[in-house]
């Protein structure tokens, strides 16, 4: 099964105490995509500008990415900059251009539209609702939110959750929106205002989800070198869907989702080891198994009698 995804595809300035990168791949459709390429044939949709590269066209398309949803407009590419404290936890945005990207509205080519799996990743939520209508029937819906749109478009993120499978987002976010301090009750909360199932993502310290009837927590891979945060959140959506297309051949079920949000984590862990999408270029799936393997390794434990 392929994947559909859509979000923003952006040229990133990335400073931290020790290095500083301009004009990389950014964006959270960009980090997404090539995250659920590692499992499923990726659709790809966004806008870019003149200004960017054909370099990264032809990076798509070696990684089983069908970019021919990916307008090219007159201007210049959705641009962000961004700094890091030594903690690598405390970011401050320094700019925002939007350029192209202000007046998207993503059109779908007609070969997409029947895509059974969907990541909508974090745009909108007006652009995401546009996107599902749009769609013929998919069979399973991801989408990623933020504190912006909780804060600014609320109505429109409200109308949206009903339609969607898996709702992604933070801890900060999951108690902004719903003013629970405990994230359990922040989670069953959001559960019950329309998504099937909720993975609330606490950073370095893993992930929740939450179904019907069930609940599961998971750790983070334990990383001695962490050089770019940037785009963690959008890997992990991006291998959690593309894991179910590539792996569920029937209904997705809460084990499936399980496993998924390991293989999302993994990829997480391997993203935040280089600047922009440097290490998910070079990474094989050699090494995401080898990872997987060792986070079920660590994550068992035996009951003493």
């Amino acid at each position: 099964m392929s994947v559909l995804v859509v979000g923003s595809i952006a040229l990133d300035t990335v400073k931290t105490p020790v290095e500083k990168h301009t004009d990389q791949l950014g964006g959270s459709a960009s980090y997404a995509a090539v995250g659920a390429s590692f499992f499923a044939p990726v659709k790809l949709v966004g806008v870019v500008g003149e200004d960017f590269p054909a370099s990264e066209f032809a990076f798509w398309k070696t990684r089983d990415i069908d970019a021919s949803g990916v307008q090219r407009a007159p201007g210049k590419t959705f641009r962000w900059s961004g700094e890091y404290a030594w903690d690598l936890n405390t970011r401050e945005t320094k700019s925002v251009a939007l350029n192209v990207f202000e007046n998207y509205k993503p059109e779908l080519p007609e070969s997409f539209r029947a895509t059974e799996f969907v990541l909508l990743a974090n745009i909108a939520p007006s652009l995401q609702s546009h996107v599902l209508d749009q769609m013929r029937r998919p069979r399973f819906v991801v989408a990623d939110t933020m504190d912006l749109w909780i804060e600014t478009t609320r109505r429109d993120l409200d109308a949206l959750l009903p339609r969607v499978d898996l709702l992604i987002l933070n801890d900060s976010e999951a108690r902004q929106m719903t003013g629970e301090t405990s994230l359990i009750r922040a989670g069953r909360a959001i559960r019950r205002m329309g998504p099937k199932y909720v993975a609330v993502k606490k950073g370095e310290h893993g992930a929740l989800l939450f179904g019907p009837d069930d609940f599961f927590s998971c750790g983070a891979y334990p990383l001695e070198d962490i050089h770019d945060p940037t785009g963690a959140g959008d890997t992990f959506a991006g291998g959690v869907a593309g894991y179910l297309a590539g792996e569920c051949e029937g209904k997705v079920d809460f084990p499936q989702l399980r496993k998924a949000l390991i293989y999302g984590s993994v990829l997480a862990s391997f993203n935040v080891e280089a600047f922009s999408l440097d290490r998910l270029r070079r990474l094989t799936s050699e090494e995401i198994e080898d990872r997987y393997q060792m986070f079920k390794l660590m994550s068992q434990f035996e009951v003493l009698e």
